[in-house]
């Protein structure tokens, strides 16, 4: 099989639109790819600085209510509290909505999918509190730069974000005789955490050749990667633990601590050919099949090895070969990618979401979010979301599918499209005959509508 618009636009982008046209070829996606980012432009999300302003604000309000002394100070503190707290969830669904606009009216849809990919990849969240909603300042700032530049870099720049040094632990990892455990300040101790999953996840994968002895010589070396809120990432060198650490048979560092060392095992792992092979195998499990041709994986991770993990050649790889485009039924939609695709093929504008409204985004977008089986923001683990089509299917989280799809739609658009024009729209060319029928034998518009977007059809890429 050869390149498909169509294909490369729901296989590999976020859904087929009436307005915007497909790619035609892998040159131009890849092209776009290393081009303005106009979604990012058009739908600006900030970087973390805007999530420290909510944990200031929110903690200073809540200090505040801790020190009132009479009932009429305390209710109006408690209401300025509310009042900080009810912005900060309006700002983060102003995030939400960007992110969704993006994939809904972007012309670089494999842009979206590859951010949403990598960002899984080096998955780092906050369970909740004032900095709940600032994964989506990771994702912008150490994430979307680096989608199209080298693996080495993407992997640097997650790994010394405040919110992964935050999420993994890192950013209180001290040596056993580094220069604060002398003067026994009140550090956290070596934490293995950031070292495993940059072994285990990140790099090598699960089966790579590493032992637990590297795990912690990598710990030991990581130690000093830390942060300020005001600053963000800043190296502490008296958090670090003296002496040169061997990694992988490779010694690193010396007697002085130095954030050079730590970049050097970065760019190895990065090279490593474990890395290329694992990075290799994921991205076509993300994008082609649960079970990928070994072939295509091959020629991924050749490429990542001979262009020292430049992703965009990588890309390419998967792109050039005729597994990517196999005529079968893709993996299933992630709830995510559903609900994104649902919009694109709508058309939908801007103004239909609501926009800093977090009551009103919870109930049309995060409640069925997480019905659906994808929290926003917040997979189980650092291992991300789960890519096994199964997982996806249940009957509690299909269930939630279809009642979104039968009813959302009208909320975000009155004025619904002839069914049987959506069933075009949204399938392109190959609709199976059954879902052409059963939208054009729908009672009403927003039944043809749900119908389309649920059918088994749809919900595959």
């Amino acid at each position: 099989m050869s390149f498909d618009p169509e294909r490369a636009a729901i296989r590999f982008g976020c859904g087929l639109s009436p307005r915007i046209a497909p790619p035609d070829s892998a040159e131009a996606m890849l092209s776009q790819l290393t081009g303005r980012d106009r979604a990012a432009e058009a739908f600006p999300v900030p970087g973390f600085q805007a999530a420290v302003a909510h944990y200031v604000a929110v903690r200073a309000a809540r200090k505040a209510l801790r020190a009132t002394k009479t009932e009429a100070d305390r209710e109006a503190k408690l209401k300025a509290r509310k009042k900080v707290e009810r912005a900060m969830s309006d700002d983060g669904s102003r995030w939400f909505a960007s992110t969704m606009l993006r994939r809904a009216l972007t012309e670089d849809g494999f842009r979206e999918r590859l951010v949403a990919f990598w960002s899984d990849h080096f998955t780092a969240f906050e369970q909740g509190g004032p900095l709940r909603f600032s994964h989506v300042t990771y994702t912008e700032e150490a994430i979307r730069p680096h989608v199209a530049g080298r693996f080495a870099d993407l992997l640097r720049a997650s790994a010394t974000h405040p919110v992964m040094l935050r999420y993994l632990d890192q950013s209180r990892s001290a040596g056993p005789n580094s220069q604060a455990a002398e003067r026994r300040e009140k550090i956290g101790g070596l934490n293995e955490n950031l070292a495993r999953e940059m072994l285990e996840l990140h790099t090598l994968g699960v089966e790579g050749p590493y032992t637990q002895t590297d795990v912690r010589q990598l710990a030991e070396l990581l130690t000093g990667l830390s942060y300020s809120m005001k600053a963000g990432f800043k190296f502490r060198p008296g958090l670090a633990e003296p002496g040169a650490e061997t990694v992988l048979s490779v010694e690193y560092g010396g007697n002085k601590a130095r954030l050079e060392d730590i970049y050097a095992a970065f760019e190895d792992l990065a090279r490593h050919p474990a890395t290329a092979r694992h990075i290799a195998r994921k991205l076509a499990v993300h994008f082609v099949s649960d079970r990928p041709d070994e072939a295509l994986v091959d020629a991924m991770a050749a490429r990542y090895a001979e262009t020292d993990g430049n992703l965009p050649e990588v890309y390419a790889a998967m792109l050039e070969h005729p597994a990517a485009w196999a005529d079968q039924p893709g993996n299933i939609k992630q709830p995510v990618d559903f609900i994104g695709s649902s919009l694109r093929a709508l058309d939908i504008v801007p103004r239909a979401l609501p926009s800093g409204k977090y009551g009103r985004m919870r109930r049309m977008f995060f409640t069925p979010l997480q019905l659906m089986g994808q929290d926003w923001g917040r997979p189980a683990g650092p291992d991300g979301w789960t890519e096994s089509d199964a997982e996806w299917i249940t009957p509690q989280r299909l269930s939630a599918r279809l009642i979104w799809g039968m009813t959302m739609p009208y909320e975000l658009r009155r004025a619904l499209p002839d069914p049987r024009d959506f069933v075009e729209t949204a399938l392109g060319r190959r609709v199976p005959e059954e879902v052409r029928f059963a939208a054009r034998a729908a009672e009403t518009r927003a039944e043809g509508i749900g119908i389309v977007l649920s059918s088994p059809a749809f919900q595959r890429m």
